[in-house]
């Protein structure tokens, strides 16, 4: 298929006088490799796909993009499910050249630029043996995570990703840079936290750092047929359970080729539910931690090592290739009743592609010690969070992938909070959105939109519209 090229070569030559980057338009080299996203349900074909290089050039590519009246995307990691960092006929501001980052170990502070992923920031803390809480695949980008809240391994005991940002570097819609803090823009940076991209363009990030060493990680996997009972079990566990012991529910398929050989091959590809699980405090006592877990039931297969918090957070990536087509829903509950227990535990199993998961984590902790209105991220109050995420190769399978999920999200339904994750929520308008952030603080956000992007350049996300 070939675009046809709205950008003509006099515009962008008057562009590349002041970028450094890369100026990719269709039929050029390169160009498909650009476009492509981590969901491939998203086929997007660019006008343009600016390469950033740093702070200047995004000024630059944005002024392009605003005179030239093109609609424009951001695209920090590229893991939009809903594939929003990505445009058709429009400017693509791409932040994937972008990813240093920079750790002052005194200050406990990191500093990484807005394309970034996860890994990178992992892998330069560690060597410092510090850590900031973010999210559960390495390739991830730090940008539309912490935006939109971020928790993953870490968050029960350290908060957000969000709850950890100190500061960022803001392009604004009118072109100017701004540094947003708790002291400087802090009406900008209370929105930054949760409210999503539709404030600016976050050309970097700082974080505040803790110190993370090895981490000592569990997995007992059972059949299906003891979903319920995992779950009822599980319900006990969150009660008393230490903030230095991370710990989920899962409901998966085993990979046939695991990237690691440690499954035996009697459950490979089969269909298991499991508790998952990893100390993050002192290594001493992580086994005495971990011990009341295996308190449950008769599992399939179990194990406990110690690994690198690198290596953690790895483990999740052969599940979400790059290129999957993708559909997620989440859900916050307050507490796990046996109704939606029973939910679950029934429909967990039956996912149709093998790479899908759904997760049953807890909420609260450092989570919930921030203050409801201190940030723009919603429900810090929930007891439990619900994740579905389905994940499949074959086009031809979308429409049974799409059910299944959609048909699990509205079983758990009338069970769970009138509240919903803004990172897992797809193209579904303003009521959707309005109704994840709830009226008051959604209220805000708009004042915030009002001031910050009155035009509503930046829209391809979960949108905020300003009210005029």
């Amino acid at each position: 298929m070939v675009t046809k090229q709205i950008v003509e070569d006099g515009a962008v030559e008057g562009l590349r006088f002041n970028f450094r980057g890369d100026l990719i338009r269709p039929g050029e080299p390169g160009y498909d490799e650009a476009r492509a996203r981590h969901n491939a349900m998203f086929d997007k074909r660019p006008a343009l796909i600016a390469r950033c290089t740093g702070t200047a050039d995004v000024q630059a590519a944005l002024g392009f993009a605003l005179q030239a009246g093109l609609p424009i995307a951001i695209r920090g990691g590229g893991h939009s499910v809903a594939g929003f960092s990505s445009v058709d006929d429009g400017v693509v501001i791409d932040l994937s050249r972008m990813r240093g980052v920079h750790v002052d170990p005194d200050a406990k502070t990191v500093r990484a630029q807005g394309g970034a992923l996860w890994g990178d920031v992992d892998r330069e803390t560690q060597v410092y043996g510090l850590a900031t809480p973010g999210g559960v695949v390495s390739h991830t980008g730090i940008s539309g995570l912490t935006l939109g809240g971020g928790f993953g391994i870490l968050s029960f005991k350290l908060g957000l990703s969000c709850d950890n940002l100190v500061s960022a570097d803001v392009v604004t819609a009118d072109g100017r840079v701004l540094v947003a803090s708790e002291t400087e823009h802090p009406d900008l940076f209370w929105g930054l936290r949760g409210g999503g991209g539709n404030f600016g363009i976050v050309t970097s990030f700082e974080y505040r750092l803790h110190p993370v060493g090895d981490v000592l990680v569990s997995m007992s996997m059972y059949s299906p047929d003891q979903g319920a009972e995992m779950l009822d079990f599980l319900k006990g566990l969150y009660v008393d359970a230490p903030a230095d012991l991370a710990f989920m529910g899962i409901f998966l398929t085993v990979p046939e080729q695991p990237p690691m050989p440690i499954f035996p091959p009697e459950i490979l590809g089969k269909k298991m539910c499991a508790i998952f699980a990893a100390w993050i405090g002192d290594p001493d006592e992580g086994q005495k931690a971990i011990a009341p877990i295996k308190a449950f039931g008769k599992p399939s297969f179990e194990i406990a090592l110690p690994m690198p918090y690198t290596m953690l957070q790895t483990i999740q990536d052969e599940n979400e290739p790059w290129g999957s087509r993708n559909y997620w829903k989440s859900a916050y509950l307050k507490e796990l009743s046996s109704e939606a227990i029973g939910v679950i535990a029934s429909r967990g199993p039956t996912a149709p592609a093998p790479n899908s998961s759904v997760l049953i984590g807890r909420f609260g902790g450092a989570i919930a010690a921030v203050g409801e209105m201190d940030t723009a991220f919603p429900l810090r109050d929930s007891g439990y969070v619900v994740q579905m995420d389905s994940s499949w190769p074959d086009p031809e399978a979308d429409d049974e992938n799409i059910a299944w999920t959609r048909e699990l999200a509205s079983a758990l339904e009338p069970h769970t909070l009138d509240r919903v994750y803004v990172n897992f929520i797809g193209d579904e308008g303003s009521e959707r959105v309005e109704k994840a952030y709830g009226a008051e603080r959604y209220k805000r956000l708009v004042a915030l939109k009002d001031a910050y992007d009155p035009a509503n350049v930046f829209n391809l996300n979960q949108n905020i519209k300003p009210s005029r």
